[in-house]
């Protein structure tokens, strides 16, 4: 578990080890999440090296969970080389961040009028 600017990241192998090139890969990427969004709490990072019917061949599968204030997010990528798999779990995330400040933008600058019954003076 890394602690960076009071948030944590986790990074979890299943099925593989993780090497120290692979941990600091995936922490360079999740900097830049840090970076946009500053209430993010905690970001899970799994990486999982699922291998086919044959034996030879492999996937890694890249899960990311964001605790952030409000819902939380939920992404998971699968390619077949890990680091690839980091970089598009990272944009999937960056992108589902920035749609969730842009609307969040939008529902705070729409502001409508409050009907108030007849029976009240209005002012």
């Amino acid at each position: 578990m890394y602690t960076e600017n009071n948030h944590d990241l986790i990074i979890t192998g299943i099925h593989m080890d993780l090497t120290e090139a692979i941990k600091q890969s995936v922490t360079d990427k999740v900097e830049r999440l840090f970076r946009h969004e500053e209430r993010i709490i905690r970001v899970k990072v799994e990486l999982e090296c699922v291998y086919g019917k044959g034996g030879s061949e492999h996937e890694f599968i890249a899960k990311g969970h964001i605790e952030i204030n409000g819902p939380s997010m939920n992404v998971s990528v699968a390619d077949p080389d890990c680091y690839k798999a980091v970089d598009l779990l990272v944009d999937k995330l960056d992108r589902m961040l920035r749609r969730r400040s842009r609307l969040q933008r939008v529902k705070r600058k729409d502001t409508h009028e409050v009907d108030i019954p007849a029976s009240l003076p209005k002012v």
